[in-house]
């Protein structure tokens, strides 16, 4: 049996954590942090939980006089909390699965630019693994600590891997339009995500300046072995969550779509959680909502000698707490996708 502590247990990440690991055979929740709810039972944050869950919420600052009693720490927090909880000491003890950005980044220069931060523990970002699992498994099966990715590099990247390993594209025009659900911004009170803010309304966010835009960069850069910059638009839809990425580049050589379809195959055919689509068919946030699948497809652009791609996942699920499991899977031996076979929820 694997012990788990959830540092962040009460955002919407931290509660799809717990959804997911409840339902795990190989897993025990051994304490929940939240300084919101501290003191009280879990469901008192989410009523879904009565007579489920009932374990009282203890303070962040606790954390380490229980670290003895767990095998693996997820921490679902805010930026910049994670890497000044986490050190040496600690990860000698546990594994460590950190779902915010402190870890994704592996110069703590780009992260104090694009977060505004110090980063508080920059000697562990060259230990960190990115946890994208389809792609850093190997890595992924002998690490100590993982920086989960983000939802908009875990849908952009997986959607464009095999062209960017292949060298099929022109990576100097990558652009990439994202959508996602409003439980990306979290469950902090915030006016811009206010039911009559977002209702009846889309609209672009961060634009030329999203901060999932260098992590991104990043490990595009690391498959396609050269400096990758991309134009990167994320936009906010009226959902709860879901996520659907279309990304375009420009094809190097001409392709057919069967040349670019037995890629994909080839590419994901072991990948479980990785769905490539049938011709014609393109995916949609609804065939994803509460599992931790993502679904590809393409169309190639004859006219222009653009490849299309689009994809979609559950932000909160395989763009968080779903990737996490699998990360945690991976760790300790597990096949990947135990705990995580949900069917698709719909309606």
């Amino acid at each position: 049996m694997i012990n788990a502590g959830i540092i962040g247990s009460t955002g919407y990440a931290g509660q799809e954590l717990v959804r997911l690991l409840l339902e795990h055979k190989d897993v025990e929740i051994k304490w929940v942090t939240s300084n919101t709810y501290l003191n009280k039972t879990y469901n008192k944050a989410y009523g879904s939980y009565f007579r489920i869950f009932d374990q009282e919420c203890i303070s962040d600052n606790d954390f380490e006089n229980l670290i003895d009693e767990i095998d693996v720490l997820f921490t679902a927090t805010p930026h910049g909390l994670s890497a000044a909880l986490i050190n040496k000491e600690i990860l000698q003890k546990v594994k460590v699965i950190d779902l915010s950005a402190d870890f994704r980044l592996k110069d703590k220069d780009t992260y104090k630019v694009w977060y505004g931060l110090e980063h508080a523990s920059p000697e562990l970002l060259e230990e960190a693994v990115y946890g994208l699992s389809e792609i850093n498994k190997v890595d992924i099966k002998k690490a100590q600590l993982i920086a989960n990715p983000g939802c908009y590099p875990t849908c952009s990247t997986l959607s464009l891997f095999p062209l960017l390993k292949e060298d099929i594209i022109d990576e100097t025009s990558i652009i990439i339009d994202a959508k996602s659900g409003v439980s990306g911004a979290g469950r902090a009170n915030n006016v811009s995500s206010l039911y009559c803010e977002v209702n009846e309304s889309t609209k672009a966010y961060g634009v030329a300046a999203h901060r999932h835009t260098p992590e991104i960069e990043e490990q595009m850069s690391y498959i396609a072995n050269k400096d990758i910059k991309i134009s990167f638009t994320p936009h906010l839809i009226p959902i709860n969550r879901g996520m659907l990425t279309t990304s375009y580049a420009t094809l190097k050589k001409k392709k057919t779509y069967n040349e670019i379809k037995e890629l994909y195959e080839q590419y994901y055919k072991e990948e479980y959680f990785v769905r490539v689509l049938d011709e014609g068919v393109y995916p949609e946030t609804r065939w994803v909502e509460g599992s931790n699948f993502i679904d590809i497809n393409f169309k190639i652009d004859e006219r222009t000698n653009r490849i299309i791609v689009i994809s979609a996942i559950d932000n909160l699920v395989k763009g968080a707490a779903g990737q996490a499991v699998q990360n945690m899977n991976l760790m300790f031996g597990l096949p990947e996708n135990t705990g995580l076979k949900q069917i698709p929820l719909f309606p």
